[in-house]
């Protein structure tokens, strides 16, 4: 194997790093805020709301990513009211059509991972707070969303590792992420093993970052599930 290759190649490949990051922070914080909406839509007891909520979920999570990307990069431009509107120097750009598609995949599943976390929460810890006067945005803010975040940690993380990877998808829509870059040096050099070895590495270590972040953030959130309690102390 010849390791100043792949030595050059994991230089170019590391360069390319940061458009993946970007891909991926930001599909998944306006994937996050998406999801907030379409959670909260899903629980409201609205019957239109909810009967909006589900079919969106069921079509973003029903259809393949690639076509939902190809979709927003191809199809857009075919409508003459978004075409001519502000938003098309916006939309017409590859990165952020990816960044759109990943965050409107992503906001589906996270959406259900957030309300599976809601409904693990306790009646009797909802009845509890408001015994002492808690309702509303105070009720959420201290009782159900910290408690339905922890419940949903483990799955949501591994929709995060899950959208971290989907942003190789990206380079099909011409943004030159990692996997973008690869399959370019692989059309000038031939040598399909080397590259995809180095982009492979790539995303492994990305993921361990990513997974060990949120294995803290666990750790942390569930700090006084391990404290020992007085009595046995003594």
């Amino acid at each position: 194997m010849d390791f100043t290759f792949l030595a050059s190649t994991m230089v170019i490949l590391l360069k390319a790093v940061p458009t993946t990051l970007i891909l991926f922070s930001l599909s998944i914080f306006f994937g996050g805020l998406l999801a907030l909406v379409i959670v909260w839509m899903r629980v409201s007891g609205n019957r239109a709301l909810m009967g909006f909520a589900k079919g969106y979920i069921f079509v973003f999570r029903g259809s393949p990513l690639l076509i939902q990307m190809f979709l927003v990069f191809y199809g857009l431009g075919q409508f003459g009211v978004i075409r001519y509107s502000f938003l098309w120097p916006f939309l017409r750009e590859p990165m952020v059509c990816a960044i759109l598609s990943l965050a409107l995949c992503t906001a589906g599943y996270t959406a259900e991972i957030f309300r599976g976390g809601i409904r693990a929460v306790s009646p009797k810890e909802i009845e509890a707070a408001r015994s002492i006067g808690m309702s509303g945005f105070l009720l959420v803010r201290r009782i159900l969303a910290p408690i339905a975040f922890r419940h949903a940690l483990p799955a949501y993380s591994t929709e995060i590792v899950l959208m971290m990877k989907s942003t190789a998808l990206a380079s099909l829509v011409t943004v030159w992420e990692v996997t973008g870059v690869a399959q370019r040096l692989i059309s000038q050099t031939y040598r399909t093993m080397e590259v995809f070895l180095c982009a492979a590495i790539i995303y492994l270590a990305l993921n361990f970052i990513i997974l060990q972040g949120m294995a803290l953030l666990e750790y942390s959130l569930s700090r006084h599930r391990r404290a020992i309690p007085a009595a046995l102390k003594a």
